[in-house]
């Protein structure tokens, strides 16, 4: 019975993931309620194998309905990749629990700032000239996916900030670059638990299955409503991040 929930609960974070991240919010504390005797690293490593599925059929999604910007995202992914896989083996030799009041205020400030801006991420306005864009894309990579590897929460709404706040992008084209970052960081990670041994497969199968038909829907509602949808949908995610670190911080 363990398997029909944690499916329904992975059709859920690929749903909200696809859209604006944070599925990983959705996803992971529902492996840990419906597998408590479970090791963390087979934990971590089953959620990174249906992540990774949805992620990658949002991305391909997107890529056929909006305009990526592959000269920029493609550095982004690739320094993404080797840094995620870097900050996975910085974890076992710091304490994550330090990481959590920072990442509590940048959270919040990163709400704060787009309630307040009522346009922000309405218009595509490109801003960066192209050679900029490829190494502030490579800068990217570095501290996102090496974020990513080393803590994770929050990756994909980190990234829809970032594409909006410094590239210009709406927020419908930054979700959809988010795609593709995300799927370098979550590739990096998925490789270093399939080599350790840390993927539960009867588990992650069926999960894998049921996240790709939550993005299916999820892609196809960002698509049809636009970029006012993200926006709200994106506050409301982040609200939620938020008072889950809260939570988790200072319990």
């Amino acid at each position: 019975m363990e398997i029909v929930y944690l499916c329904l609960f992975a059709f859920l974070a690929g749903l909200i993931d696809s859209v604006v991240g944070g599925g990983g919010l959705i996803q992971l504390p529902a492996l840990f309620v419906f597998l408590p005797h479970v090791q963390v690293p087979m934990v971590f490593g089953t959620g990174k194998l249906s992540s990774i599925a949805g992620t990658s059929v949002s991305m391909w999604r997107y890529a056929r309905n909006v305009e990526i910007n592959w000269h920029a995202l493609l550095p982004a992914a690739i320094t993404a990749f080797v840094f995620s896989f870097l900050g996975a083996r910085a974890l076992s030799h710091f304490d994550t629990a330090l990481l959590r009041p920072l990442i509590l205020v940048l959270l919040i400030s990163v709400a704060v700032y787009t309630f307040i801006r009522k346009d922000f991420g309405a218009i595509h306005a490109p801003r960066l000239a192209a050679n900029k864009e490829i190494w502030y894309g490579v800068g990217v990579g570095m501290v996102i996916g090496f974020y990513d590897g080393f803590f994770g929460p929050g990756t994909g709404s980190f990234l829809i900030f970032i594409f909006v706040g410094i590239f210009g992008f709406n927020f419908l084209t930054a979700s959809a670059s988010a795609k593709v970052v995300n799927v370098a960081t979550n590739l990096s990670a998925l490789l270093y638990f399939g080599y350790k041994g840390y993927i539960l497969y009867h588990i992650g199968i069926p999960m894998a299955v049921s996240s790709v038909l939550g993005s299916v829907v999820g892609t196809r509602i960002a698509l049809v409503k636009g970029s006012g949808f993200v926006r709200k949908l994106f506050l409301v995610v982040v609200t939620g991040i938020i008072l889950k670190f809260a939570y988790d911080t200072f319990k």
